[in-house]
């Protein structure tokens, strides 16, 4: 499923020029500038029948967009929204916005802390 999301993440022209090309699950390269997308796994549980596994799970995941600025972390975020809410293809059965948030990184500088804009989304996908 990780791989799935990221995949559409990269093949989204939107995205891909207002992150600068940084997609990543996890974590943010060492010493790559922003902006970026990284995302999470918050959630994934296994759905079951009387018979047992459904073949399909539920997970939540999370897209941090990252960036400089609070515009430019929020157009980011748009695009994300944009390419990912509703989407529905081989191997993700459904994938929703359910919530966003913004907020600023951690750091000691004021200055140089960058915006955060943080979506979450429900993914139904075939395990």
């Amino acid at each position: 499923m990780e791989e799935l999301i990221r995949a559409l993440l990269k093949a989204d022209v939107t995205v891909m020029a207002r992150a600068n090309g940084n997609v990543n699950f996890g974590s943010h390269p060492q010493g790559t500038p922003w902006p970026g997308v990284v995302l999470y796994t918050v959630g994934d549980a296994g759905s079951y029948t009387l018979q047992g596994s459904s073949g399909l799970s539920k997970a939540r995941v999370q897209a941090n967009c990252i960036a400089p600025s609070y515009s430019a972390a929020k157009q980011l975020s748009r695009a994300v929204r944009d390419a990912l809410s509703g989407h529905a293809s081989a191997g993700l059965q459904g994938v929703f916005h359910v919530g966003t948030r913004d907020g600023r990184e951690g750091g000691t500088n004021e200055a140089t802390r960058p915006h955060l804009v943080s979506l979450d989304f429900i993914v139904t996908y075939n395990n």
